[in-house]
């Protein structure tokens, strides 16, 4: 309906009202009513013949606005895990077979990781693209590596399902997921995932800088870091960290 003019009203609306707000006949007005009522979208109140909203609208729009703001509300944090790590954070969310990022906060060293908002990348070889995957369920993870394949970026790219499969395991044990030079010879991720108030994840986050200044001994460290500003961002949106 023609944004539910029930939402603007207050204790409601009758279903004349309605239906002539929305320009449509009382049968299809209606009908449609009775559908969103099953969903929850709307409530009908017997005594009085009035429609108005429901809390699952109520609820959608809520998440639609803490989604369409979550990359603003993460910046504050992803400012302190820069301050805290020393190297650039990134924010990506998970699009179709390939990551995109989102967000981006620039460390001051010279050699950085600097990547333009909108662009794409491999999920398969990319800290932000494995954590995201790890969520999901098998049989769409293995639709995507059978849409994109498994190229080989460098020497140390993981190039077959079994292996891949195998980290995504690691992955969801660990709460994060490590580009070990897997995309780019010499740039380490590190990343974890930020939830909604479903636990399902809407994006990660993620530390990258050259593996010259994060060597295996400050992995754990800055894993722990990413993971700790993930959760706060999660925090942040209304979201909610998924049981195990």
């Amino acid at each position: 309906m023609n944004e539910l003019a029930a939402s603007d009203a207050d204790p409601g609306m009758s279903l004349a009202e309605l239906a002539e707000a929305s320009s449509l006949a009382n049968s299809t007005a209606h009908r449609l009513l009775v559908s969103m009522k099953h969903l929850g979208y709307v409530e009908y109140d017997e005594g009085s013949g009035l429609w108005s909203i429901g809390i699952k609208a109520f609820s959608v729009g809520n998440a639609y606005l803490r989604k369409r703001d979550f990359v603003a509300q993460a910046r504050p944090y992803m400012r302190e895990l820069v301050f805290e790590v020393g190297e650039t954070s990134n924010i990506a969310i998970l699009k179709g077979d390939r990551h995109v990022f989102v967000g981006q906060v620039e460390c001051k060293e010279v050699m950085r990781m600097v990547v333009q908002i909108g662009s794409e990348g491999h999920v398969h070889a990319a800290g932000v693209g494995k954590t995201l995957l790890s969520v999901l369920p098998e049989n769409e993870v293995l639709a995507i590596i059978e849409s994109t394949g498994l190229p080989k970026l460098s020497d140390k790219t993981i190039t077959t399902k079994q292996a891949f499969l195998k980290e995504l395991k690691k992955v969801r044990e660990c709460g994060y997921a490590l580009d070990d030079e897997e995309q780019t010879p010499g740039l380490r991720c590190i990343a974890s995932n930020i939830y909604d108030e479903y636990g399902e994840a809407v994006a990660a986050v993620s530390i990258s800088g050259p593996s010259v200044r994060i060597p295996d001994e400050r992995i754990a460290e800055i894993a722990e870091q990413v993971m700790k500003k993930a959760k706060a961002i999660t925090h942040a949106i209304g979201g909610v960290h998924p049981r195990s």
